[in-house]
């Protein structure tokens, strides 16, 4: 049965398990062997990271196709408006094209663990959260999003993927669980063979 594990990666960690650089990396956090990443999350993002050893399921979590959900909260700069939500959950023009329609809401009260290293915040500008739910999975997509609509990311924390949630886990902590695999599809051109029907006898 395939394991997955549920990391939540501190900020300032890489989502691989070696560096050239020296910088921190997944090996610091999961001691586990045959474990690899799930699709990504940046350097200077944190929250939850999956991993898993089974490839199918590994594909099946980050492949863009499967459009799974994404839960992020953004401490942005400024006092995020409704214009700029609305424009959020419509799409976003951006360089590689526009966004897909994305769930956003104003967040009024968080609860985190203090950043370490903590934001550069702007004493004459207020920040506000903002919590986005995205299907896709393009290079830095959050941050991209609200810059485009006046309010860059300072702080970026992946609290969800499909089902899977950050819960309890503090960072650098991580928890695992088994997965029922679905049945894996049969190759195309093997079809499988009709099953003969007992026809009723005739009375004579």
């Amino acid at each position: 049965m395939p394991k997955i594990i549920l990391l939540n990666k501190p900020f300032g960690v890489l989502s691989q398990f070696t560096d050239p650089q020296g910088r921190a990396t997944l090996a610091d956090y999961i001691p586990h062997k045959g474990f690899y990443a799930a699709g990504r999350l940046d350097y200077d993002s944190e929250g939850l990271l999956l991993l898993t050893d089974d490839g199918a399921l590994q594909h099946q979590i980050s492949h863009p196709k499967r459009k799974m959900a994404k839960t992020y909260w953004a401490q942005v700069e400024g006092d995020i408006s409704d214009d700029a939500l609305m424009f959020l959950r419509k799409g976003v023009d951006l360089k590689d094209g526009r966004t897909a329609p994305a769930k956003a809401r104003r967040l009024s009260e968080v609860d985190l663990w203090p950043r370490n290293p903590p934001i550069r915040e702007r004493k004459s500008i207020p920040t506000s959260w903002v919590e986005l739910i995205i299907y896709e999975g393009r290079n830095r997509q959050v941050r991209r999003m609200t810059a485009a609509v006046g309010f860059p990311t300072l702080r970026l924390v992946r609290m969800a993927i499909g089902n899977w949630n950050l819960g309890t886990l503090q960072p650098g902590q991580h928890r695992s669980e088994e997965v029922f695999s679905a049945p894996k599809p049969r190759p195309k051109g093997k079809s499988k063979p009709p099953q003969k029907r007992n026809r009723p006898r005739r009375r004579q």
